[in-house]
C-alpha cells in the first residue's frame, strides 16, 4: 500500500450507478464483476470493515445503464480502487517497458520534482542516464514487478508496453494498493483485440471501416473474391504492430489469409482476423487522457509506418513521427472528442469495462469525416518520443492525477509553437531478420546538437564500452525546433553524425507536414 493510500471496495447497481470521478480520493477502477442479484449477498460480506467513502466524495457523476443479464434482472459493479487524498512525499516511480516510448517517459518523469526515484523495469542501456535499471524483470512477469514494487516502496507504475496492460499488470498492482496508470485489462480488450474493438464500434455507431472477421481461411477467401482493392488485412490479437497486411490484389490477400489463419505466422494472435475497406485520406493519431469519465485531450501526432521513403516497403512499429499535426483543427478536435472519444468512453462504462489511462485513436481522416482505424490502450511509440519534449505540464503529476481520479482541475500546459519531430534508426532487414551486435559510433556527438533528444530502444554497450544494437527499431533521434523545417533539420543533422553502416532510416519523415502552413500554432 502506497503512502496515504487505502484499499477501498464498493457495490453499485447498474441502473443507478455513480460513478466517482474528478474526486483526489478515487484511483484505478480494479475489478469489475457483473453480478446477479442472487450473488449478491455473498459478496456483502466482503463489504465489513471496508473504509467508507462518504468522508472522501466530493464529486459524483450519474452514468446510465450497464448491460442487464438475458433475464432481465439487473447487475451490479463491484469496484476496488486505490484512493489517495494527495501526494503526501515525492514519489517511488517504475516505468515498465524497454523501448524509446519508455526512455522518453522516464527521461521526461526524471526531471519532475514529485520524483524521489525511478526504476525503469527492465529498461535498457540508454536509460541509464535517467533511471535505475532493472535489467532482470520482464515486463510480461507481472507477478515479479508486483513483488519488486512492494519490496522497493514504489508508489506509482506507469505501463508503458500493450502486453502486460492485456495480461492485468495494473489489475494486479492496484490489489497491492499501488497506483498504477494504464487500463485494467477487461478495459485494454479495445487493442487486445481487434475483432473485439470492431464490434465495439459498431455497437456504438462509432465511424470506422466496414469489415468482416474469420477464422476459416476459405470463407475469408470466399469474401475476398466479392471485394474491390486494395484491402486491408488485420490479425485479431497482438503482433507488435506488424498485423497489419494492405492487399493491392486479390493475390496478396489470399496470400495473407493463408500465411495469418493457416500458418499461424503471428501464433495465437492470428487466430482470427479483420478483413476490412481501405480508407482514403490522411492518418492523424490522437491522444487523450481517460478517467473513467473525463476526456482530456493530450495532443496529436502522425506517424510513418510503412519502412521506406515515400511510404513503400512492409509495416512497422512505427520509422518516424512528428508533433502536433497540422491536420488536427481545433474544429477537428472537437468532431474526434464529441463524435469518436467521448461515445468510447460511455460506452466502455456501460458495458462493464471503465477505461482510465492514455487512449490513443488512430484515425483516417475521410471526406466523410474522421474513422478509427485503431485503437492503442499505451502511449505510442513513436509518438511518444515527440510529444513529451512539446509538454510544459509536470508529466509525472498530469499521469498520477489521472490514475488517483483527480482530474477535476486538471489543466495541460504545452510549449507554444514548438515542434518536435522523431527519425527512428533501425537495423538493416527490420521488420524482418537483423543482425545483432553490430557497433554505433559517434552518438555523443550528435546528443551535444542543441534542440536534439536521442531516445534508445534497441540498444546495450558492449564489453568494451561501445554502443551497439540489439532490436529492429534501435535509436529515436528526435529534433526539437520552432517550426517543422527546424525541428527536421536538426534531427536529421543528427543523424549525419551518427556512423552505423549497419543501420537504415527514412529520409522522408514529416513530408507531408512540409508545404502546410504552420504559423500560428
Amino acid at each position: 500500500m502506497t503512502a496515504g493510500s487505502s484499499l477501498l471496495a464498493l457495490l453499485f447497481p447498474c441502473q443507478s450507478l455513480s460513478f466517482v470521478s474528478g474526486i483526489s480520493s478515487v484511483s484505478s477502477l480494479l475489478d469489475i464483476r457483473s453480478l446477479s442479484p442472487n450473488n449478491v449477498r455473498n459478496y456483502q460480506r466482503q463489504l465489513r470493515g471496508v473504509v467508507s467513502f462518504a468522508q472522501k466524495i466530493k464529486q459524483t457523476r450519474r452514468s446510465s445503464i450497464v448491460q442487464t443479464p438475458g433475464n432481465g434482472l439487473p447487475r451490479f459493479i463491484w469496484i476496488y480502487c486505490v484512493a489517495s487524498d494527495s501526494v503526501k512525499k515525492a514519489l517511488h516511480v517504475a516505468v515498465i517497458g524497454s523501448g524509446g516510448r519508455e526512455h522518453a517517459l522516464c527521461d521526461t518523469i526524471s526531471q519532475s520534482p514529485m520524483c524521489n526515484k525511478l526504476f525503469a523495469i527492465p529498461g535498457n542501456a540508454g536509460m541509464r542516464a535517467c533511471a535505475i535499471v532493472v535489467e532482470n524483470i520482464h515486463p510480461h512477469e507481472t507477478e515479479k514487478i508486483v513483488e519488486f514494487c512492494k519490496h522497493n516502496e514504489v508508489d506509482f507504475v506507469i505501463v508503458g508496453p500493450e502486453i502486460p496492460l492485456v495480461e492485468g499488470l495494473v489489475d494486479k498492482l492496484t490489489r497491492a494498493g499501488i497506483a498504477a496508470f494504464g487500463p485494467h485489462s477487461n478495459a485494454a480488450i479495445l487493442e487486445g483485440s481487434k475483432v473485439w474493438m470492431k464490434q465495439f464500434l459498431k455497437r456504438r455507431n462509432i465511424p470506422t471501416a466496414q469489415y468482416e472477421c474469420f477464422r476459416n481461411s476459405q470463407l475469408a477467401k470466399s469474401y475476398v473474391n466479392k471485394q474491390q482493392f486494395p484491402l486491408v488485412i488485420k490479425a485479431n490479437g497482438l503482433a507488435a504492430g506488424k498485423g497489419v497486411i494492405i492487399a493491392e490484389d486479390r493475390t496478396t490477400a489470399n496470400q495473407a489469409i493463408v500465411s495469418i489463419l493457416d500458418d499461424t505466422m503471428f501464433g495465437s494472435a492470428g487466430s482470427e482476423i479483420v478483413i476490412e475497406e481501405y480508407l482514403q485520406g490522411e492518418e492523424l493519431s490522437f491522444f487523450a487522457l481517460v478517467d473513467g469519465l473525463t476526456v482530456i485531450p493530450f495532443g496529436s501526432a502522425q506517424d510513418h509506418k510503412r519502412a521506406f521513403d515515400q511510404d513503400l516497403g512492409p509495416n512497422t512499429g512505427g520509422m518516424g513521427a512528428y508533433s502536433p499535426s497540422p491536420l488536427c483543427t481545433e474544429s477537428l478536435e472537437n468532431d474526434i472528442i464529441q463524435n469518436i472519444l467521448k461515445p468510447t468512453v460511455q460506452g466502455m462504462m456501460e458495458e462493464g469495462r471503465p477505461y482510465r489511462g492514455i487512449l490513443y485513436c488512430g484515425l483516417m481522416l475521410t471526406k466523410d469525416g474522421p474513422k478509427v482505424l485503431e485503437y492503442n490502450v499505451r502511449f505510442g511509440d513513436p509518438e511518444c518520443q515527440v510529444i513529451c519534449p512539446r509538454l510544459k505540464s509536470d508529466l509525472l503529476q498530469v499521469l498520477y492525477k489521472v490514475a488517483t481520479g483527480d482530474t477535476k482541475d486538471l489543466d495541460i500546459e504545452w510549449h507554444k509553437n514548438l515542434w518536435s519531430l522523431v527519425v527512428i534508426m533501425a537495423s538493416q532487414g527490420y521488420p524482418g531478420a537483423y543482425q545483432k551486435g553490430t557497433v554505433i559510433q559517434h552518438l555523443q556527438e550528435a546528443s551535444n546538437i542543441d534542440g536534439v533528444k536521442i531516445y534508445h530502444s534497441g540498444t546495450d554497450l558492449s564489453s568494451k564500452g561501445e554502443w551497439i544494437a540489439t532490436g529492429g527499431r534501435v535509436l529515436g533521434i528526435t529534433g526539437i525546433g520552432n517550426s517543422i523545417q527546424q525541428a527536421r533539420d536538426k534531427a536529421y543533422s543528427a543523424i549525419e553524425q551518427i556512423h552505423w553502416p549497419q543501420g537504415f532510416y527514412r529520409k522522408d519523415i514529416g513530408w507531408k507536414c512540409l508545404h502546410i502552413e504552420t504559423s500560428g500554432r
